[in-house]
């Protein structure tokens, strides 16, 4: 038995032993040995498979290629996004009931595809691959959409008056088809570009994961500049200069960054697939219930170590790390009780299938408010263009009032990652300064505040319309815009709570071998939100008789009462955030030093002091041995 050197990765025998044995006969051997420090310590590897250096790869150099992309992929997809409602009503001449049903429909299916595509990366062809091809489909996407809104032929002939003449079924066909190939390419790209991005971070290196920590901030500090570009500048293009050139932009800006993301592949580093985990979430999930079933009469142990676990070395050869039992979902733990009958499940696959559970209650709670940022570029922006938009003797679009909750997020995430978060670090000890849990409560908080906003201004807009008698659906209702600023204000502060502490809760608190899966817990949570057509489509049609709260004509509608209904079902769900997240517990690791096996407590979000020391700057020692596998 021989002990690995201080500093040495856990990984090392898995990747690193097999590249040496392939170090030609002069190159000496123990030369080769003595750089093994300069490797990355996680077991990352190279487009090849070959063990990667951590100077010359990961970290910022390779994400600033990253973040590129996403900036002009926000742009692209923002730039559709954010107009599309103004586009369906004013040229394809759809209802405002139905427009907001259908972008609501294309965007969830935006955000539901990625689960598709995170278990391909997972599971098959990891997460470099799945983008790669899934990219290629989404680029696609944007040229047809943009030959639609550009040649004469695919839609509405539209006089310079803004009268258009009904689409036929071919355009809306072609349209619809452009869209959804534009959805389906996203189904790869979005979860598995910021997990990637996050990869090239080592949690076993002091200084990365300090950075780490950083990392979602930054990422959507680029996103939501790709955003706001898009709100800024495309939509005034859109609607001033001609959807055409709208559209064009941000098509050749995808393919640019496609280009920039390609350039930096040299500097990317890669997880190998574990396809023994990724293989099926869902497989795991009903053996552990189905082992904890079959063994619900049996007495759980009182030490905990008498459950079936392997060490910490078995792990190490394996590629992958263990859990820490944890009291969470108790009863789960008889799947890990010794018995004669078959091959009992091991507590780290027993604690990941309680991850899974508990990152289900948590999902089901951040649905709200994710149905309330759905609202922004639906009937916020209708509610917008029934008002005096003018200002300074321009004709602002509704729409680009939403670059608000861009430039408010934009300002409050620098705020926040250098001020707030080393002044609450001092106080709390949490290398984030607050758990992630605490960040997604703040988050609701706000959104209870955003919904409260939009209600109270509406009661304005409503009391404006009944005093100047302006019903009529094409009435201007004599009051600025900028009356709704707050509450879009309210919601950039909010989203650098809840949207990137969402995207960073799910991607720490998923299973190892799950990551890019675990990430879609926050792209399908903004799918169902978006879906909330059916939200409009029941109440709609529950208020039509006495009066429609969301009818074509909103001057003759009743959007406070939808806005108060929001309100109440917002306050409820933030009651149940709250419940759910004083039961939750963290993700805890198992990690060997000096020979003794000890958690680190927390380390991913929790209310755990943790020193930098005790989690990747002490000497990872681990026994090389030879492993056996039950069952392999």
């Amino acid at each position: 038995m021989t002990i690995a050197p201080a500093g040495q990765s856990p990984f090392r025998h898995h990747n690193i032993d097999r590249h040496l044995a392939a170090v030609p006969p002069q190159v000496d051997p123990m030369e080769a040995e003595s750089k093994q420090g300069v490797y990355t310590k996680d077991g990352s590897v190279d487009l090849r498979g070959r063990p990667v250096l951590a100077a010359q790869t990961g970290g910022w150099k390779a994400c600033a290629f990253l973040v590129g992309y996403e900036a002009f992929e926000r742009m692209a997809f923002y730039g559709v996004a954010s107009n599309l409602v103004v586009y369906l009503t004013t040229v394809l001449r759809e209802e405002t009931v139905a427009s907001v049903r259908n972008v609501n429909n294309w965007t969830g299916a935006v955000w539901m595809t990625p689960v598709v595509g995170a278990y391909v990366a997972d599971a098959f062809l990891g997460r470099f691959w799945t983008f790669t091809i899934s990219s290629i489909v989404y680029l696609a996407g944007m040229v047809l959409i943009t030959l639609a809104v550009s040649l004469k032929s695919l839609h509405p002939h539209c006089t310079p008056d803004g009268g258009c003449a009904p689409a036929t079924r071919q355009q809306v066909a072609f349209f619809y088809a452009a869209l959804y190939t534009m959805a389906v390419g996203a189904g790869g790209t979005k979860p598995n570009i910021s997990t990637f991005g996050a990869d090239q971070f080592d949690d076993f290196d002091a200084r990365e994961r300090e950075t780490k920590a950083s990392f979602f901030n930054w990422w959507m500090f680029s996103s939501f500049t790709g955003g706001l570009i898009a709100v800024l500048v495309l939509i005034y293009v859109q609607e001033n200069v001609g959807w055409g050139i709208g559209y064009t932009i941000p098509t050749v800006g995808l393919a640019l960054s496609l280009l920039l993301f390609y350039v930096g592949t040299p500097f990317h580093r890669h997880k190998a697939v574990t396809r023994s985990t990724a293989a099926g979430p869902a497989r795991l999930v009903g053996r552990v219930f189905r082992a904890a079933f079959a063994n619900r009469r049996r007495q759980l142990p009182n030490d905990p170590r008498e459950l079936h676990e392997h060490d910490t070395a078995w792990y190490a050869a394996a590629g992958k790390r263990r859990l820490h039992r944890t009291p969470a979902f108790w009863f789960l733990d008889n799947a890990a009780v010794l018995s004669t009958e078959g091959r009992p499940c091991t507590v780290t696959e027993v604690e990941e299938v309680k991850l899974i559970v508990g990152m289900i209650a948590v999902w089901l709670s951040t649905l709200v408010p994710c149905t309330i940022w759905a609202q922004v570029n639906t009937l916020f922006v209708k509610q917008g263009t029934t008002l005096d938009r003018s200002a300074g003797g321009v004709r602002i679009p509704a729409a680009s009032l939403g670059s608000f909750v861009t430039v408010s997020m934009l300002l409050s995430i620098p705020v926040y990652d250098r001020v707030l978060v080393p002044l609450v670090r001092r106080r709390t000890g949490n290398p984030r300064g607050i758990t992630l849990l605490q960040r997604l409560g703040i988050g609701c908080a706000l959104q209870v505040l955003v919904v409260a906003c939009a209600y109270l201004v509406e009661l304005r807009r409503m009391r404006v319309i009944r005093e100047c008698s302006v019903h009529g659906p094409g009435d201007t209702v004599p009051m600025s815009i900028f009356w709704m600023l707050p509450q879009y204000v309210l919601l950039g502060v909010g989203d650098v709570f809840n949207s990137v502490g969402i995207l960073e809760f799910f991607y720490d608190q998923s299973p190892d071998g799950m990551r890019s899966l675990g990430t879609t817990f926050f792209t399908s949570g903004l799918g169902v939100g978006n879906f909330n057509s059916l939200l409009v489509t029941l109440v709609d049609n529950a208020t039509r008789e006495r009066g429609s709260w969301i009818g074509d004509n909103l001057n003759d509608s009743h959007l406070d009462y939808y806005y108060m209904f929001l309100l109440l079902l917002s306050v409820a769900n933030m009651a149940l955030f709250v419940w759910v997240a004083m039961m939750y517990r963290y993700k805890r690791e198992f990690m060997e030093e000096d020979g003794e096996e000890t958690p680190e407590l927390e380390m991913a979000g929790g209310t755990g002091k943790v020193e930098s020391s005790n989690v990747t700057d002490a000497p990872l020692v681990v026994r090389t041995c030879k492993v056996q596998c039950d069952g392999c």
